[in-house]
């Protein structure tokens, strides 16, 4: 017999059910509870679905809810259903897909897809059968309802729907949906062309074999009065341009013109769907060819498009032009997250470019403003200068119109181009680089903000000009928007600043007073979004001019108020992972000049790691009960968030690296060493990543505390030598290879923990520039103190070992790495004979090597000469490329 809720059950939960739309929080929250109590109760979930597929006499938000409070149950407890429940569950969803209700079909659609995704599909082989049959109902909603939970299991489980196990349903099922392409409902068209759409990218075979079908009846398409319909159009000719352009050729002609029509559509989420054409046609090595002849109407219409609506400005609060006053909304800052600390040789350090279009936060992240940006910004990379003839004569226009709608979108897409068509710039930017800082002072908060990100797009070339041109009005300039009156120009005014520090470096050093004056002064202005943007400007200035931050005069503005907000801050404050990086770099910059600060800053890293070691021991939890119930429930139980103990190690690297040998006595007084034992075992990649970055700079500061711990760390730096963890596997190696410095001939025991490793990374195709220098500066460093433990694998890497060093500047790495290969070739000559044209190439990159480095270089070019005679040395020396047979001529007279 049928199951039945008893009715006085039935009455409690619609009771709660109608309690849970109340507005009050406190009331959502107590029937959270006791609904998270039911969960107790074998047949809670028959009242579920019962309250949504039968009590039809109730309000469909209250139905709707039930099912949705049913699918969180499915989605956390659904393997402790008892079988009769699920086979009640699922039987009441398929007999009741075609409800009369929209939202009522579509929450059992959601129910569907949630309890397909939880392995099911496999166990319920009559839910695509069943699906697709009621496709043919004459009954619209029945046949909408089905449609509408094949949609999402196709979104939620493609790659198994096209999988052996499933006896691969999709060969029937993607010719049934492409019959539905020309249904009289739009809302079926528009589920069928969803439903195929999700098969685009996978090039799913069953898919491919109609591949011509499906592009015919999208055509048909094309014009359809639908705006869903059209979207799914436009949707699907954007995949196919990525994985089956050789279709879309013939037709690309019609296709460009659609599009261009699709991207004036008047619904504007058609619109940003066509507009995704242009940015992935740009990728295409066809675009040149397909689009040269359409540049002088395409360009049109993507400027028109970067214009704000009026909605736009009105969900921007457009016309407020004061708000800095006003605090910020803790929704609208963005979670932040960390980037874990990553060793580089002097080279390179991590510059991620930032240019993402202007950040319009109150917006949905993507709209078609920012769409048509990004596609001009690509197709000036695509085309260069071929762009400027089409487009400058718009930019004219808009940049001088007295609408400032207009011109601030002239301004965005001045910046957009920057990168694409710099050089045909070039000569307009004396007049425009004056004409962007006049616009800093526009009455448009808007304009003001679009023009700082315009600007620095541009201070590559600024800075590379004479200061008093156009730096130094920049800089004046920009600071006073630092301190505007409205909040996003401050905080596009703050960013661009920081990429006018990268770009500018030392060359800010005249200036550091007034900046760090100005910067000092938005601390106590700022609310609290744009504080932690001005960390990162006051990070990136530290990183820009380094030692020259460390004057007493500097050091006296800019420390009391990063340390009284250090203060300020609790531990578990997420505010603290800008400021700590911020104070990374700040130490860095100020070495000994951060002294004074130092000891409560290193004690607080040092108790925010091991809190969080601690915390991530559920065996550390308050009472045995907690724990109990910890192991019981693990997913009630947050787990502390590592970004906290990443922070504090990637700040006390820069404390080692700032203050170097004066960290000692904060070393010898704390318990790092044994926290760094446990973090470098840590299961998060990152944690590992930064207890390397941290063991290294300790290594290089005080090596005694480190010493007495090598025998426990060197098998765990081994283990990590492991390339699919890139950044782990980059600090290791660089600190194996300080350790080798301090150890000496000590090192010995330990080079056959990771020789291997090291010898197989250097070889390894495809190996990232930073690794493979540092694992080459670490092979050296070994061979530099243990070479005869190196030296016989020496024609092993030899040569990826040269070419990886030819590139990188002179400095202490590169010293210590060369002795140790002429050390190896002291010990194997032979190692090198058949390379010996790569190291020479390696010796002839040095610029200015110690004399005695120098004279070792020397004894073994001329040892080689003689070894094989003048005349072969000749032929030899004929291989060389003149620019290295002049340099090893004059400075060695081989």
């Amino acid at each position: 017999m049928e199951w039945q809720p008893d009715p006085a059950g039935l009455q409690q939960i619609l009771q709660l059910l109608k309690e849970s739309q109340s507005p009050d929080t406190d009331t959502q929250r107590a029937v959270q509870q006791k609904l998270e109590s039911l969960n107790q109760y074998p047949d809670f979930n028959n009242y579920l679905i019962y309250v949504l597929t039968k009590l039809k006499t109730e309000d469909e938000p209250t139905r709707s809810l039930s099912g949705l409070i049913l699918k969180n149950n499915v989605k956390a407890h659904y393997s402790n259903f008892p079988a009769q429940v699920t086979e009640f569950v699922k039987k009441e969803c398929l007999a009741n897909i075609g409800d009369p209700s929209p939202l009522i079909r579509a929450t059992i659609g959601i129910l569907i897809t949630t309890i397909a995704s939880k392995g099911e599909l496999q166990n319920w082989p009559e839910l695509l059968p069943h699906l697709c049959s009621l496709l043919d109902s004459n009954d619209y909603n029945t046949c909408e309802g089905a449609f509408g939970a094949l949609q999402k299991v196709c979104e939620d489980s493609a790659e198994l729907l096209d999988c052996d196990a499933l006896n691969r349903p999709l060969n029937t099922m993607i010719p049934k949906f492409l019959q539905y392409f020309k249904h009289t409902s739009p809302k079926i068209r528009s589920h069928a062309i969803a439903c195929v759409n999700q098969f685009i990218i996978s090039r799913t075979q069953a898919l491919m074999v109609h591949i011509d079908v499906f592009i015919e009846n999208l055509f048909a398409l094309a014009n359809d009065e639908d705006p869903e319909v059209r979207k799914n159009v436009c949707r699907a000719l954007v995949m196919l341009q990525e994985v089956r352009m050789d279709r879309l050729i013939p037709h690309m002609h019609n296709i460009v013109e659609y599009m261009l029509l699709r991207t004036q559509d008047g619904d504007e989420t058609v619109a940003l769907e066509a507009c995704e054409f242009w940015l992935t046609l740009a990728e295409q090595p066809i675009c040149k060819e397909v689009l040269s002849g359409y540049l002088d109407r395409v360009i049109p219409v993507l400027v028109n498009n970067t214009r704000y609506s009026e909605i736009d400005i009105i969900l921007l609060k457009g016309d407020v032009e004061e708000d800095e006053t006003i605090p910020d909304r803790e929704e609208d800052i963005r979670p932040r997250f960390h980037k874990a600390k990553t060793h580089t040789t002097s080279e390179e350090q991590d510059g991620q470019e930032s240019s993402d279009l202007d950040d319009d936060d109150a917006l949905s992240d993507w709209n078609l403003r920012k769409c048509s940006a990004a596609a001009l910004d690509v197709l000036a990379n695509v085309f260069r200068d071929d762009l400027l003839p089409n487009l400058l004569p718009i930019l004219k226009e808009t940049l001088f119109h007295p609408d400032w709608e207009a011109k601030e979108s002239g301004i965005l897409v001045l910046g957009a181009i920057a990168e694409g068509c710099m050089n045909g710039m070039v000569q307009h930017l004396p007049d425009l680089v004056p004409f962007l800082i006049k616009s800093l002072s526009e009455k448009k908060a808007l304009v003001r903000s679009i023009t700082c990100w315009t600007l620095s797009r541009y201070a590559h070339w600024i800075v590379q000009q004479q200061h008093e041109l156009y730096l130094k009005p920049l800089m004046t300039e920009l600071l006073k928007r630092v301190l505007d009156t409205n909040k996003r120009v401050q905080e596009a005014a703050c960013s661009a600043f920081a990429t006018l520090e990268e770009e500018a470096c030392t060359e800010l050093v005249p200036y550091l007073g007034y900046i760090l004056e100005t910067l000092v002064y938005a601390f106590n202005k700022y609310q609290h979004k744009n504080l932690l943007i001005l960390y990162d400007a006051i990070g990136t200035l530290a990183d820009s001019v380094g030692n020259h931050l460390n004057k007493a005069e500097y050091i006296n503005m800019l420390m009391p108020p990063l340390i009284a907000k250090w203060n300020s801050l609790r531990d578990e404050d997420k505010d603290l992972f800008p400021l700590l990086e911020c104070l990374s770099s700040v130490a860095t910059a100020l070495q000994s000049g951060f002294l004074p600060y130092s000891e409560p800053v290193y004690q607080r890293c040092v108790n925010l790691v091991q809190q969080n070691l601690q915390q991530s021991m559920v065996g550390i939890l308050p009472s045995p009960d907690i724990k109990m119930a910890a192991l019981a429930q693990p997913d009630q139980f947050e787990p502390p968030d590592k970004d906290f103990m990443i922070v504090a190690l990637d700040l006390l690297s820069g404390l080692a690296e700032g203050l170097n040998e004066q960290i000692e006595p904060l070393v010898s007084s704390s318990n790092i060493l044994s926290l760094l034992f446990q973090c470098m075992q840590d299961k998060m990649p990152e944690v590992r990543q930064s207890s390397f970055a941290l063991l290294g700079d300790l290594t290089k500061a005080c090596f005694q505390h480190v010493k007495p711990c090598i025998a426990d760390f060197m098998p765990i730096l081994g283990a990590n030598l492991n390339p699919e963890f890139i950044s782990v596997c980059n600090n290791a190696t660089w600190a194996i290879g300080e350790i080798s410095i301090q150890m000496g001939a000590d090192m010995q025991p330990y080079v056959a923990l990771v020789l291997n490793q090291l010898v197989d990374i250097i070889n390894r195709p495809g190996t990232p520039k930073t690794l493979l220098e540092n694992t080459a500066i670490t092979i050296g460093r070994l061979g530099y103190v243990c070479p005869q433990e190196v030296a016989p694998m020496l024609q092993q890497f030899i040569r990826p070992w040269c070419t990886s060093l030819r590139n990188i500047r002179d400095n202490e790495e590169k010293d210590s790495a060369f002795r140790g290969i002429c050390s190896m070739i002291h010990v194997n000559p032979g190692g090198v004979v058949q390379d010996f044209i790569f190291f020479c190439d390696a010796v002839a990159s040095w610029v200015n090597p110690k004399e005695d480095l120098k004279e070792m270089f020397f004894r073994i070019l001329h040892g080689f000469k003689n070894q094989v005679g003048e005349e072969n040395w000749r032929r030899f020396s004929d291989q060389f490329p003149l620019p290295l047979k002049e340099r090893l001529s004059s400075q060695y007279g081989v």
